[in-house]
């Protein structure tokens, strides 16, 4: 990545209009950075736009209907949704926020509502409860609770918080690439069967292999030059050798997800009727009330902290986090993303949150919410120009997550091992967040542990007030499933 350096003259006109609105030569950035960083996040996290509708749209709900047209799996429609959204969402980011933070719909939170909530009652209820779920959150935010329990949490729990984000991230890289995968006799393996037998597997390691050459030798767009270098040989190999899809593991010698390969057609017509299909308390007379509020708080706490994760390690990465662990503007962060989750839920395409792939573009140099303003561009042109979303394999996108992960963990050296009162916490919510592929689980052990070593030493003073109500709300998380069976709603 390269050194950043401040532009020497001040720009005008409409550049300088908009370096004045986002603070781009104040954060020591320039416009053609951020729109690299803008490019690079939305390459980076445009399989959302394909995967979101493969783990929506395939599954049925309690009444045996699919998402959107009902009789029938409907992708398309919830890809151009997914892409709207999304665009949207960013843009608000990027203008209210001004920070290059990207969001769509959530990666965990779609599978919980797919497979945990819709199973229970129909489509449109289980959207209903993700609204009720932003609209609690946004209440959070308005009345200061949010901002504050972020400011409540000691520094280097923070920085732990950015490492074991990064370490997370560069686990999503090898996995969706197929570099590393589960093992019939260990969890995890290398390739398949221990060897790198598939062409994808060969396209994702020459693609890591040139993003790391490029950063380590500090080329300009290196992480978007190497996702598009990495890209174009993806569509030669697939020309060449036709591997063609993996097909759910059937084929696993094949691409993960997207075939690499061009489009016959360009441009589509979305079709965005699937937007406003919720109903807010339909849930609350198909299951009962406690369980209905269980399922709230369980889809709130995860947005909650997912988020905070996300917004302190990528800010860290980004240069944003002042010594005193604050962030600018935090307000305004928390405040888009809780909207995003209802509008998610109103958009019927699950939970939208800010992303952990926008890292990808800070990499790239991206300081400003000018990023996220080219990114959400982008996600609307490819509400429009989907096909071309399509050619982008995880192969080709994951060598960047890789290297984010690495600049991400390098913020390890700000904490201090030798005190084991932080550094426990730390190492567990470091090691847990890619070992439950869960950024709420690795908080909250981090959190649980770090108050209960200090009540244990007799330091329960030192603990912020707040954070013993976060602890004491992860305990319940953590224990929902014992509190159902209990209550009799297993």
């Amino acid at each position: 990545m390269s050194e950043i350096t401040a532009p020497t003259s001040q720009p005008t006109g409409l550049v300088g209009w908009l370096d004045r609105f986002f603070h781009i030569s104040e954060r020591q950035s320039t416009l053609n950075r951020e729109i690299r960083g803008g490019l690079a996040t939305f390459f980076t996290m445009a399989y959302i736009v394909v995967l979101n509708p493969l783990i929506m749209g395939g599954v049925k709900d309690a009444d045996g209907q699919y998402l959107g047209d009902g009789s029938a799996p409907n992708y398309a429609m919830i890809a151009a949704a997914t892409a709207l959204t999304a665009g949207i969402l960013t843009i608000l980011m990027g203008v209210v926020a001004r920070v290059p933070f990207a969001l769509a719909a959530g990666l965990g939170l779609n599978a919980f509502v797919a497979f945990g909530i819709a199973s229970s009652m129909s489509w449109e209820d289980a959207m209903g409860l993700i609204v009720l779920e932003g609209i609690v959150i946004t209440i959070l935010v308005l009345t200061g609770f949010r901002t504050a329990v972020f400011h409540a949490i000691p520094n280097q729990l923070k920085t732990a918080i950015s490492v074991g984000i990064g370490l997370f991230i560069a686990l999503i890289g090898f996995v969706d690439s197929g570099f590393v995968r589960k093992a019939a006799g260990t969890p995890l393996e290398l390739g398949i069967g221990g060897a790198l037998t598939s062409w994808p597997i060969f396209v994702f390691v020459i693609g890591l292999l040139l993003t790391v050459l490029l950063v380590a030798r500090k080329v300009k767009g290196a992480i978007l030059l190497g996702i598009v270098g990495t890209t174009i040989l993806a569509v030669i190999v697939e020309a060449v050798a036709k591997v063609g899809p993996s097909n759910g593991g059937k084929n696993p010698l094949g691409w993960s997800l997207v075939v690499p390969t061009f489009p016959e057609k360009i441009v589509g017509s979305p079709d965005l009727s699937l937007i406003g299909q919720f109903s807010l308390f339909g849930s609350f007379s198909k299951v009962s009330v406690v369980l209905a509020v269980l399922l709230v708080f369980t889809l709130l706490i995860t947005d909650f902290f997912d988020t905070m994760g996300t917004v302190v390690g990528v800010g860290r990465q980004a240069g944003l986090v002042a010594e005193d662990g604050t962030l600018p503007r935090t307000r305004e962060i928390l405040l888009v993303d809780s909207i995003a989750a209802a509008a998610g839920g109103a958009a019927s395409t699950s939970s939208n949150t800010t992303y952990i792939e926008s890292a990808a573009g800070v990499g790239e140099g991206a300081r400003t919410g000018f990023a996220s303003v080219v990114t959400g561009i982008l996600f609307l042109l490819a509400v429009f120009l989907s096909p071309l979303v399509d050619i982008v394999p995880y192969e080709a996108a994951a060598p960047a997550l890789v290297v984010v992960g690495f600049l991400m963990m390098t913020a390890i050296r700000d904490i201090d091992f030798n005190d084991y009162e932080i550094a426990i916490p730390a190492f567990l919510t470091i090691v847990l967040m890619p070992f439950t592929y869960s950024i709420s689980t690795g908080i909250g052990s981090g959190f649980i542990t770090y108050v209960l070593i200090k009540m244990v030493k007799g330091k329960a003073r030192e603990v912020h007030p707040l954070l013993w109500v976060v602890t004491a709300l992860f305990v319940i998380y953590f224990a929902i499933g014992p509190i159902k069976v209990l209550l009799g709603l297993s």
